[in-house]
């Protein structure tokens, strides 16, 4: 109990929305003042040719004030699902896993 007092504590003070569900990672494609649009790759099989096709995926995720100044567009980064935020916001950014010079280098 003192345990999940302490975490929503340190979700006030930081401004956190709680998280639940599905997480994805993919890269900064656009960078607004609260919230970032990540852009991902997944394969989806179609039965009617029994092949798969890359299709690629949208999502608009919410931007904590504590981590505007470390993500920038071109940066690989995790997001979470949570409530809806508004009408296109439903995750937040957790993490950011790359930044923009490392998978320069990598696809170098």
């Amino acid at each position: 109990m003192k345990e999940k007092n302490k975490v929503r504590k340190e979700r006030k003070e930081k401004n956190l929305v709680g998280t639940r569900g599905r997480t994805f990672e993919g890269n900064v494609i656009k960078k607004f003042p609260k919230r970032v649009v990540i852009q991902f790759e997944r394969t989806v099989y179609m039965n009617k040719y029994e092949r798969y096709y890359k299709s690629k995926t949208k999502i608009h995720a919410r931007l904590p004030e504590n981590m505007e100044n470390k993500i920038n567009v071109g940066d690989y980064i995790q997001v979470q699902e949570c409530r809806p935020l508004s009408k296109i916001i439903h995750f937040v950014v957790i993490a950011k896993i790359k930044g923009k010079e490392e998978i320069k280098e990598i696809v170098k």
